[in-house]
């Protein structure tokens, strides 16, 4: 099939069927073509070395689950030494799961907010009551922690503006979604000092999601594009209003550090 038909056959199920538009506007490699344009950022954020940020890291990530849908240990690990380095007593994060990300910043941050659906929102989207009840399973009995509940595209946060040291964004990963998360994070910063963190900004740590980076970059303000930055060795990309030290993404990187993990079980029982 040349591609005049394939381009008529594709704009005839377009029509048919107009949801498939958003399957071609969502593609990595459409995004990423216009980051480039848009921004020409062609190897994503510049990457800024995680022991240079943390030259002595040696954080305890507990509790942590190692099951479906958690954020990595190291992501975990920054969020930590990411609040010891700017001082964080206030933190925001928007999408909660099991809570383990929360419950991990609670030992470290003075007191913790966390936003997420309302139950009943979650059994609409799908209709499974032990899924929906899992949200907060490790940080709903925290003194220091607030839960909020809500849809983060809708919310009122006007309450809440300039109001957080640290902000972490991991709610809906699509490109609408992040993008008004985006904004929402910038907002309810407390003053210069603030940082944000983005979840899932790549796919591993060596691969970017462009999608997700193509909100990142349309919802932050144009003064503040310069200090956005992807630490190595995660997922995340980070808002840090300094000049770092960063050089460009290189793909199958020869390794140049290794980090020592001790894993210890625990029951649920003993929290």
């Amino acid at each position: 099939m040349n591609k005049l038909k394939k381009g008529l056959k594709a704009l005839g199920l377009i029509c048919k069927r107009p949801y498939l538009l958003n399957a071609v506007l969502n593609d990595e490699k459409v995004r990423k073509e216009e980051v480039v344009r848009r921004y020409g950022l062609s190897d994503g954020l510049p990457v800024v070395q995680i022991q240079s940020l943390f030259p002595d890291l040696a954080e305890k990530v507990s509790p942590y689950a190692y099951l479906s849908g958690a954020t990595m240990p190291i992501d975990i690990a920054l969020l930590r030494a990411l609040a010891r380095r700017q001082q964080v007593r206030d933190y925001f994060e928007i999408g909660t799961w099991r809570g383990e990300s929360v419950a991990n910043m609670a030992a470290v941050a003075e007191h913790c907010t966390t936003f997420n659906l309302p139950k009943e929102e979650i059994l609409k989207l799908t209709h499974n009551e032990r899924y929906a009840d899992l949200h907060g399973f490790f940080s709903h009995h925290l003194p220091n922690v607030t839960q909020l509940y809500g849809d983060s595209q809708t919310f009122d946060f006007s309450p809440y503006h300039r109001s957080f040291d640290m902000v972490f964004v991991d709610g809906d990963h699509h490109y609408e979604a992040v993008k008004k998360d985006t904004e929402t994070a910038f907002q309810m910063l407390r003053d210069d000092h603030s940082v944000i963190v983005w979840h899932d900004y790549g796919l591993d740590p060596e691969t970017v999601r462009w999608n997700v980076l193509l909100a990142i970059l349309d919802g932050t303000p144009a003064d503040k594009r310069q200090f956005l930055y992807h630490i190595s060795n995660t997922l995340c990309a980070v808002f840090i209003p300094e000049q770092l030290t960063a050089e460009p993404l290189a793909p199958y990187e020869v390794p140049e550090k290794y980090f020592d993990v001790t894993i210890e079980a625990r029951s649920c029982n003993d929290k």
